[in-house]
C-alpha cells in the first residue's frame, strides 16, 4: 500500500520507459503503490456514493507479451473478481494526462440496453454533464471529445454506436493534463476525484437501472 499522493513527473515518466519488462518493472515500483492506495480509499467513497459494495481492481497488464502498456489504472466495480463486464469507474494515467472515468467497455453484456437508456435521457445528459468533461469511444486510445463542443446529434451518434457495434465502448469523465496534474495538492486532487465521481453518478445509476429492467 502506497501513500495517497497525487501523480508526479516520475509517474508520467514511467510510461515513456522503453521495453515491456523495464516499463512493467517501473509501473510496479512507482505507479502501482499509488493506484493501490487510491483503490482502497475510493472504493470506500464509491461504496457510500452508489449504495453498493465497490471493489478496486488495479490493472495487471497480464496479457502483454511484446508492447509495453501506454496507460495504467485502477478500476472500481461492484464485483470482487473483475470489472470489465460491468459499468465501472477508473482513475489512471497516460504519459500526457490523468483520467477519471465512468466506463462501459466492449466486454460489458448490457451495452445495448444501457445505450437505449442513454438515448432516452439524451437531453438531460447534454444539460447535466459539465462542458469541461470529455467522452471517449475507445479506452485504449487517448483521443477524446469535449462535452461542451459536442452537439446533441454527435453524442447521439456515439450512443447509437454503443448500441449497434459489437466492440463499441463509451466513457465519460475528466482528463487532467500532465502540467496541471503536477501542480495539484493532495487535497485538490482528492476533491477533484470525488466531485467527478459525484457528477458521473447519474450515468452509473442509469446503467444499474438496466439490470433491474
Amino acid at each position: 500500500m502506497g501513500p495517497l499522493t497525487p501523480f508526479q513527473q516520475e509517474d508520467f515518466a514511467v510510461l515513456e520507459v522503453e521495453g515491456l519488462d523495464a516499463r512493467m518493472d517501473a509501473i510496479k515500483r512507482i505507479i502501482r503503490p499509488k493506484l493501490e492506495a487510491y483503490g482502497q480509499h475510493f472504493s470506500g467513497f464509491l461504496t457510500t456514493l452508489t449504495g453498493e459494495e465497490i471493489f478496486p481492481h488495479v490493472a495487471k497488464h497480464a496479457r502483454r507479451s511484446v508492447n509495453p502498456p501506454d496507460d495504467t489504472w485502477v478500476a472500481f466495480a461492484s464485483n470482487k473478481r473483475g470489472y470489465k463486464k460491468l459499468p465501472h469507474f477508473q482513475i489512471g494515467l497516460w504519459k500526457t494526462h490523468v483520467f477519471i472515468w465512468f466506463a462501459v467497455i466492449y466486454e460489458c453484456p448490457i451495452k445495448q440496453e444501457f445505450g437505449k437508456e442513454l438515448k432516452n435521457h439524451l437531453a438531460s445528459i447534454m444539460k447535466e454533464i459539465p462542458d469541461h468533461f470529455v467522452w471517449s469511444i475507445d479506452h485504449t486510445k487517448p483521443e477524446i471529445k469535449k462535452h461542451g463542443e459536442l452537439t446533441e446529434n454527435e453524442l447521439q451518434t456515439m450512443i447509437e454506436r454503443l448500441i449497434n457495434v459489437k466492440k463499441a465502448e463509451l466513457l465519460c469523465g475528466v482528463n487532467i493534463p500532465r502540467d496541471e496534474m503536477i501542480n495539484l495538492s493532495k487535497k485538490e486532487f482528492i476533491m477533484l476525484i470525488e466531485n467527478t465521481f459525484k457528477t458521473l453518478l447519474p450515468l452509473y445509476q442509469l446503467s444499474k437501472k438496466v439490470y433491474s429492467l
